[in-house]
């Protein structure tokens, strides 16, 4: 016997409970926890017998499905590291992907490997293929085999490699403001210590149906399927198009908790939300940004037995800080405290702890720090770093060093300990000697409840440095009135933060693979644009 200390144990443990629980819906296809386990262990049998050694790379090209599920788990069954990668991406994007990290297993669709042309050959460790599906004829790879999901379930049993908590888990590709995606590598600790972290704080348990909205390949997303397998409960997931899906897989479904990021919470807010939905929708959670004050007081309008979670983290660490339901009327706009078994500091430059409502960065310690990015030791130096000698929780007589992970976020604590997110440190805008978030300027802008969405950017100007730009949609059902919205900015802003230059688009705003507002795009079009 021994400890549950690897991700797929979480499955298991779940089954061992009780393996007829409902683990996975999807559509009209149900798995229970003892299928799950079965289906897992199956897959990693195939992996072992493809000839998969110890730590490889599997990656999972696939949208929200079952067969994700039991590729990722299976994968970590195995003894092998899973990369799952948004099916939103393109060929260029997932190609890098594949040789970036050395893939020797691609597990996607037919349709999916044929849009994927020509890149695979220059994919050069990639050596098996794994069809989900009965595709009509089996399409060919060079340099690799392709075998059929159906074989590669039929496998004889096999016990997976030796592995500890230490080792890696998976591989989880983050955007990226600028360049190429980079890997973030994740330890089964990581990994384990988020799951019972956030069902710990989110109250989970056996009853709960979560619904799965985020991408698998985004942090947050892949979350609620360790979150819900560490509490034995039900997971939905959905490969959405229009926010309304959201709502009627919400009712459908009896979901109890849903977590998303706040473009999605934007586009849900303006909705109906149908009568009593309330009365089973436990919590709402947000993640990946700020959600503006109005959006949440209209969320919290309809659903006025939900709670609300706000939350903040980072791929590099999971998760970071959560604000309880209890505190949101006494400070909505703060990021919360600490989530369990994690500690978060405000540091200054010289790694000395920042005084109260001092601004700072935000570095987080602790089992969710991740094992920095794959291959890329400049970026990783950069941000995992030794924890400061002066910062709390060393102590002198400790000879090595804690890696923690610095997060290029600017926050404050105020006296009671609670954050407030200020801005990434890449993206503030200096302008007339102030340093002026984005965030908050958009912020202003959501409460004047006469723009759909916005985001605010800084353009070089000769004089003020930097002068502030936005791009905006208009609300539901009207239009946007230039004029009124800047004699509300001026009303509510210091005349440093008045935007100078207002752009109309039609919504909604483009989106990043996980999801979010794509800021830098936006930045570079107006950039352009003013530079024309």
């Amino acid at each position: 016997m021994h400890a549950k200390s690897l991700l797929h144990h979480l499955i298991d443990a779940a089954a061992d409970r009780d393996p007829a629980p409902i683990a996975v819906a999807s559509g009209s296809i149900r798995a229970t926890y003892g299928e799950l386990q079965t289906a897992t262990a199956r897959f990693g049998a195939g992996l072992l017998g493809l000839g998969l050694a110890r730590g490889e790379r599997v990656a999972i090209y696939l949208d929200k499905r079952p067969e994700f599920v039991v590729a990722a788990f299976g994968t970590s069954a195995a003894g092998g590291v899973f990369v799952p990668v948004n099916p939103i991406l393109k060929a260029g994007q997932v190609g890098h992907i594949l040789r970036d990290c050395n893939v020797r297993v691609l597990v996607t669709s037919a349709e999916r490997l044929a849009a994927l042309g020509d890149g695979l050959a220059a994919c050069h460790d990639l050596r098996q293929v794994v069809l989900i599906g009965a595709p009509a004829a089996r399409p060919t790879v060079p340099g690799a085999a392709v075998h059929l999901w159906d074989e590669l379930m039929a496998a004889p049993p096999a016990t997976g490699h030796r592995v500890i908590d230490s080792d890696m888990a998976a591989i989880l590709y983050t955007s990226g403001s600028t360049g190429q995606p980079k890997g973030v590598v994740l330890s089964h600790r990581n990994m384990m210590a988020g799951a019972r972290s956030v069902a710990h704080y989110l109250g989970n348990h056996a009853g709960d149906t979560l619904l799965a909205a985020l991408p698998l390949s985004f942090d947050a997303g892949l979350s609620q399927l360790t979150t819900a397998f560490q509490a034995g409960a039900r997971v939905v997931l959905l490969n959405w198009l229009l926010p309304r899906d959201v709502l009627r897989t919400i009712e459908r479904e009896r979901v109890t908790g849903l977590t998303a990021v706040p473009p999605l919470w934007i586009q849900l807010a303006q909705l109906d939300w149908p009568q009593g939905i309330d009365a089973h929708l436990r919590y709402i959670a947000n993640t990946g940004g700020r959600m503006p004050l109005d959006t949440l007081t209209r969320l919290r309008s309809q659903l006025p037995q939900t709670q609300p979670y706000l939350m903040y983290g980072l791929t590099e660490a999971f998760r970071a800080t959560y604000l309880p339901p209890e505190q949101v009327d006494h400070r909505p706009d703060s990021i919360g405290k600490a989530i369990p078994d994690a500690e978060v500091l405000v540091l200054r430059e010289d790694g000395s702890e920042c005084a109260p409502n001092e601004p700072g960065e935000l570095v987080q310690r602790g089992a969710l720090v991740a094992m920095g990015y794959w291959n890329d030791p400049a970026r990783t130096a950069e941000r995992f770093r030794p924890l400061p000698a002066a910062a709390p929780g060393r102590e002198a007589g400790l000879v090595l060093p804690e890696i923690a992970v610095f997060s290029g976020d600017t926050v404050r604590r105020d006296d009671e300990g609670f954050l407030y997110f200020i801005g990434r440190r890449d993206e503030m805008i200096k302008t007339s000697g102030y340093r002026v978030s984005p965030t908050e300027v958009e912020e202003i802008l959501y409460a004047t409840g006469l723009v759909g969405e916005c985001v605010a950017c800084g353009l070089p100007h000769p004089t003020l440095g930097q002068r502030i730009a936005v791009i905006v949609t208009p609300p539901p059902g009207r239009d946007v009135d230039t004029n009124a919205l800047l004699a509300e900015c001026r009303s509510r802003m210091p005349a440093y933060m008045v935007p100078t230059q207002v752009e109309q688009r039609p919504g909604p705003l483009p989106r990043n693979p996980n999801g979010k507002i794509d800021r830098r795009t936006l930045s570079d079009a107006l950039a352009q644009g003013a530079a024309a």
